[in-house]
């Protein structure tokens, strides 16, 4: 098991120095496209794919939320990203505000930016620094992922300084 979470990590090490947020648009819940360079965090910018299937996800969320409000102030944008098939896409917004999202959600049925981004499992957290770069990449939920995820944007946050 260390050795697979070992070689996820390190995966993901080498796989973030590379991607980078691409030139897109997409729709938010009110279905109106939103060009996603233009909403970037002063700092950073934390990205969540989710769906509404997902279980672990429904687990994640409040936690993103908290961090969310956490950070608001020191310059972190955070963004929900809903792959939902595009028959599915009515149920995100209900779903959305059931969940008590506070940051914005924006709709990726078709799953381009996924693909472009490489994201294959449900829930993945992504932050990128403020030239659009992925500088950490995180996979699945459990308890307590949240707290990894904090440290990691405060250590972000003061090599940004």
């Amino acid at each position: 098991m260390k050795r697979w979470y070992l070689s996820v990590l390190l995966f993901g090490l080498i796989w973030s120095g590379f991607a980078q947020l691409p030139d897109l648009e997409l729709k938010n819940l009110d279905q109106r496209f939103v060009q996603l360079k233009d909403i970037q965090g002063k700092q950073l910018t934390v990205i969540d794919f989710w769906a509404t299937w997902c279980k672990p996800c429904l687990s994640f969320i409040p936690e993103i939320n908290q961090l969310a409000t956490e950070f608001q102030a020191k310059g972190v944008a955070f963004w929900g990203i809903n792959i939902d098939s595009p028959r599915n896409q009515s149920k995100v917004k209900p779903f959305a505000r059931s969940m008590n999202i506070s940051y914005p959600v924006f709709l990726d049925g078709d799953q381009e930016l996924m693909n472009i981004l490489n994201v294959s499992v449900m829930p993945t957290l992504l932050i990128l620094d403020k030239k659009g770069k992925v500088v950490f990449f995180h996979e699945g939920y459990q308890p307590g992922d949240e707290e990894l995820i904090r440290k990691k944007i405060q250590q972000l946050l003061t090599q940004a300084g």
